[in-house]
């Protein structure tokens, strides 16, 4: 067998050794992304102000499902009070939504994916990094 065809066949091998590898996580990925979206669909946070007379409840992504009002709220008549109640109630919320919604996906991402940097920080700087290195010519794309 000459040198250069048994080069070949090693690095053929090499190759179809690193793509089953990546294909395997990928399946993996895929499959958990099947029940991270399951998940997320049915992740509700309820929040109650301090005082109890406000409950809120926010899906995955910080959004209003409900807001409950308990009677008592109205014997004071102030209008603006309330407001800042729900809207404080609301925010607590839903930074305890964007928590547990991080939470889930990072069991679903690789370690030090910028997706993950991107739901924590909201920082497209964070997402786009890599892209714009190699844009750059900074980076070889993989």
């Amino acid at each position: 067998m000459a040198l250069a065809e048994r080069v070949n066949r090693d690095a053929n091998r090499e190759l179809r050794a690193r793509f089953d590898e990546v294909y395997g996580q990928y399946r993996q990925l895929r499959s958990g992304l099947d029940e991270l979206q399951a998940r997320l669909a049915k992740l509700r946070v309820t929040e109650r102000s301090d005082d109890g007379q406000v409950t809120v409840v926010v899906g995955a992504r910080g959004e209003l499902v409900s807001v409950e009002v308990h009677p008592s709220v109205f014997h004071d008549r102030d209008a603006q009070a309330l407001s800042r109640k729900i809207t404080a109630t609301v925010h607590r919320a839903t930074t305890a939504a964007i928590a547990a919604t991080q939470e889930l996906i990072a069991g679903c991402v690789p370690a030090g994916s910028r997706s993950l940097d991107f739901l924590r920080t909201g920082d497209f700087g964070a997402l786009l990094g890599r892209a714009d290195a190699v844009m750059r010519g900074g980076e070889r794309p993989a």
